[in-house]
């Protein structure tokens, strides 16, 4: 008989005092695998994230609890325990989770938490095992390490701006954020990987360690190419608004009814795309045959290709490429997302049962597993949902010892 195979990080415990979104994002992949997170919450008022709405969970008669969806967004599977840190009485609660923890996630400013004798250094000593995540904007070390760093301000400190939105001289030119807090959450996902590898380490040499996870490296490490585009050359990328600085064509068509995506990868794919669009002759054109010429003469090729795209509906040249094997798709709000064929087969609408909407809708992980798959166990709790329970545990495992 098989034995059942246990989530990946059961077992680990996390003791998870950061709020808004890169910190718990971190957290909710750990918990997405296993882990047990004890979310540290002010009391009252909780993580910021709680009051960023509306759209707030609705409960069973259509009413606004009072739980946001940009928190329900980030806090599944964790449970919540109300402790006021800068009380003498809550600085030894989470001192002693410190050591009945594997793992400690914080997100204060540098320095933070050291009035409080609850940063690493103060902790170390106490909790060899403790792996300790610091997220901070710039890092512990640096001229600006003590400066509070924001998502969108660091889009723009990145470079990311720089290389998002139109191109100058074009209707709409100008610097544009994405339209998500990506570096917030590229940034957790650095912060989950990178503990995942110390918990591998420790097997080895019983110890933690502090990991230094800034919002900037994380966001220029995220950047890939473009760094590289620039390091090579000198040249610093500008924006292209929806076309590609090193592939042609890859960009954003108008077509006679909306607006699709061509993603032509390589030159047998600029040919297939060539015949599909009734101008072969243009697949073989010395001046476009390869996509370093293409790069080279976008400006002649894109307008003569915008015309013809622009002559059929977007369905029709999708269908086209398709059997072409020519990459392309539409460009899809965010309803029509979940209405895709291919976002339903995959789960991605998730409904877990919550204590004051009867259930809360959550996006699923992107994480799967063949024999231990993410289970969403938890909504993302209520502010203090789990005090007592938490508290009962931390004093049961006190006798134990």
């Amino acid at each position: 008989m098989t034995q059942a195979r246990q989530a990946p990080l059961t077992g680990i415990r996390i003791l998870d005092l950061s709020r808004v979104l890169a910190g718990p994002w971190c957290t909710q992949n750990l918990a997405d695998l296993g882990a047990d997170v004890i979310k540290v919450e002010r009391p009252k008022y909780g993580d910021d994230t709680r009051a960023w709405g509306p759209p707030f969970l609705k409960d069973e008669e259509g009413h606004d609890t009072t739980e946001a969806a940009y928190y329900l967004s980030a806090n599944r599977n964790k449970r919540s325990i109300e402790v006021d840190i800068a009380s003498p009485e809550g600085i030894k609660l989470i001192k002693d989770l410190a050591k009945y923890c594997d793992i400690l996630v914080e997100n204060f400013k540098v320095g933070g938490l050291q009035q409080y004798g609850l940063d690493y250094g103060s902790l170390k000593d106490e909790c060899p095992h403790l792996i300790y995540c610091s997220i901070t904007g710039f890092g512990q070390t640096g001229p600006f390490a003590e400066r509070p760093g924001y998502d969108f301000m660091i889009q723009g400190m990145g470079g990311l701006m720089s290389i998002t939105g139109e191109r100058d001289g074009l209707p709409g030119a100008g610097p544009q954020k994405a339209g998500v807090a990506v570096t917030d959450i590229i940034t957790g996902m650095y912060a989950s990987l990178a503990i995942m590898a110390a918990l591998q380490e420790r097997q080895k040499s019983g110890l933690g360690q502090h990991l230094d996870i800034a919002l900037l490296d994380s966001h220029i490490a995220m950047l890939a190419n473009q760094p590289l585009n620039f390091m090579t050359s000198g040249v610093a990328p500008t924006r292209a608004g929806n076309a590609h600085q090193n592939v042609v064509p890859y960009q954003v068509f108008k077509t006679s009814d909306g607006f699709m995506i061509v993603a032509v990868g390589n030159d047998s794919q600029f040919r297939s795309y060539c015949q599909a669009i009734g101008k072969p002759e243009l697949g073989t054109d010395p001046k476009f045959a390869t996509n370093s010429q293409r790069i080279i003469n976008r400006d002649e090729l894109i307008p003569m290709l915008e015309k013809i795209m622009a002559t059929g509906e977007r369905d029709a040249w999708i269908a086209k490429f398709e059997s072409a094997g020519v990459p392309c798709g539409p460009i899809q709000t965010i309803d029509q997302v979940f209405s895709h064929p291919q976002v339903i087969h995959r789960g991605i609408w998730q409904n877990i049962p919550h204590p004051l909407g009867g259930t809360t809708p959550t996006t699923a992980s992107p994480m799967r597993f063949s024999a231990t798959p993410v289970e969403y166990r938890r909504a993302p709790p209520t502010l203090g949902q789990h005090t007592e329970e938490i508290l009962q545990e931390l004093a049961n495992h006190k006798k134990k010892q």
